[in-house]
């Protein structure tokens, strides 16, 4: 049980950087694990980052490692992705989304893995 809310998405030139949040309402924010999904017009919703429930793990998909990064602040419940040097294939509607899991260092990266997700936040980036 945990409410998932995006914010910081907005427009950038190509080459920008841009860091998104998400504000968990579950005060227990450390028992879950935690990812970023993004989806693009007319395409299946794709992985991005996950992180595992203290942030001692971290996943990425291949199209944004060395470029995105996600880091956890357990005492805000909030999670972040922070994203450089973007590129135009970088626009999307990105997702945050939750699992309650009792194994403290996997990092899901399956859609279907996780049970709760925010709303979305549009991220355009312009070439």
């Amino acid at each position: 049980q945990v409410q998932l809310v995006e914010s910081g998405g907005g427009l950038v030139q190509a080459g920008g950087s841009l860091r998104l949040s998400c504000g968990a309402s579950e005060g227990t924010f450390n028992n879950y694990a935690m990812g970023w999904f993004r989806q693009a017009p007319g395409k299946e919703r794709e992985f991005v980052a996950a992180i595992s429930r203290s942030g001692g793990s971290t996943a990425y998909a291949d199209s944004v490692k060395g470029r995105f990064t996600i880091s956890r602040d357990n005492a805000k419940n909030t999670l972040y992705l922070e994203m450089n040097s973007l590129k135009p294939e970088d626009a999307a509607v990105y997702y945050c989304a939750a699992v309650r899991l009792t194994i403290v260092f996997i990092t899901p990266r399956r859609k279907e893995d996780y049970d709760y997700w925010g709303q979305g936040t549009q991220v355009t980036v312009s070439s």
